[in-house]
């Protein structure tokens, strides 16, 4: 596709100009994602200073499996979005059908476990508050630990639908002709965004499942 050819808004001066500005304003914007997330990892090191007994009771309460299936299916996620990417340079359309497809699924299998995961926190009543299931000297830090728990899983499960809904729009797009080899920048941001939902779980997963395991 020539320049010439490709879609261009009429406020830039040419289709990279455009194509540098979403990618700029993307940044921009996982920028302050970093900042939002970050105060809420700094809440955590510093409860888990104050309350290290409680916080370990509380991870040694998590499901390890799940997480760790989790966190794979979101690396394999990442890694299939990537090949998307790839296909769509090359301006193969079906392999970029294909890839949004699997990306999608793997997304979906990731929220449906976390759900699972969710429903049987509740059942054994580790949820915050009146009835909370954990009993001891130290059960105050670990019902301080399934506060950060719920609302970090929560969060970054709201980010997932967000980049749920993003693939889909990609996929739409993409059934419509809407990518060639000269323009992808839209399947770039995109995947810019999954990437970062990626990497902050990367973040949450030892934070919830690993760090004081052994204690």
């Amino acid at each position: 596709m020539s320049d010439a050819a490709l879609p261009r808004e009429l406020q830039y001066a040419s289709p990279q100009h455009q194509a540098g500005a979403a990618l700029a304003g993307m940044w921009l914007f996982l920028a302050t994602e970093v900042l939002f997330f970050g105060g809420l990892f700094f809440a955590y090191l510093f409860c888990r200073h104050q309350h290290p007994a409680g916080f370990a009771l509380g991870v040694r309460n998590t499901e390890l499996v799940t997480g760790t299936v989790n966190t794979v299916l979101l690396l394999s996620s990442s890694a299939v979005y990537a090949a998307g990417l790839l296909a769509a340079e090359a301006g193969r359309r079906r392999a970029l059908l294909l890839a949004l497809a699997v990306t999608a699924a793997l997304g979906i299998a990731f929220l449906a476990l976390k759900g699972h995961e969710w429903l049987d926190d509740f059942h054994r009543h580790l949820f915050p508050g009146r009835g909370f299931g954990l009993h001891g000297p130290h059960a105050g830090g670990a019902a301080l630990f399934f506060c950060f728990y719920f609302v970090a899983t929560g969060l970054h499960a709201l980010h997932m639908l967000g980049g749920l809904g993003l693939v889909g729009s990609i996929a739409w797009r993409a059934r419509r002709g809407a990518f060639d080899r000269g323009w992808t920048t839209p399947v770039e941001v995109v995947g810019l965004y999954w990437s970062f939902v990626d990497c902050v779980w990367l973040v949450l997963f030892p934070l919830i499942y690993l760090i004081g395991r052994a204690a």
